[in-house]
């Protein structure tokens, strides 16, 4: 057999298996979290949220919606070496995100089943 035809056998096969691929994984809620930041935040947006007083101030003061904040924390970049997570109990992030062309840092607390916004500021550049 020519090479040629076993790379148009080959082709056809792996085009088979993509689309039935598709078909199966399309409608599920699969993902491909693996790196750390990827799987912290999808983690912490997964859970009810609640915030401190330092953290509904700023939110009334700058005016931002709940969902606003959700996105920021979801989209954002947690930063490892400023986060507190070798505690037992709830675990501390930092996360960084920008909104309206400004950077903002998120404290955040991660327990079991909520999460606490802590504090969220400007960060001056």
């Amino acid at each position: 057999m020519k090479f040629i035809h076993r790379l148009g056998y080959y082709l056809g096969g792996f085009g088979i298996g993509l689309i039935l691929l598709m078909f199966f994984l399309n409608g599920k809620d699969a993902s491909c979290d693996y790196s750390p930041n990827a799987r912290t935040t999808k983690n912490i947006s997964s859970k009810p949220f609640q915030y401190s007083d330092n953290a509904i101030k700023f939110i009334a003061k700058q005016s931002l919606d709940s969902t606003v904040v959700i996105n920021l924390v979801k989209f954002g970049s947690v930063d490892f070496s400023k986060s507190k997570t070798k505690i037992d109990s709830c675990k501390v992030y930092l996360i960084e995100n920008s909104y309206k062309e400004r950077d903002l840092e998120l404290m955040v607390k991660n327990c079991d089943s909520i999460v606490t916004l802590l504090d969220i500021n400007y960060t001056d550049i």
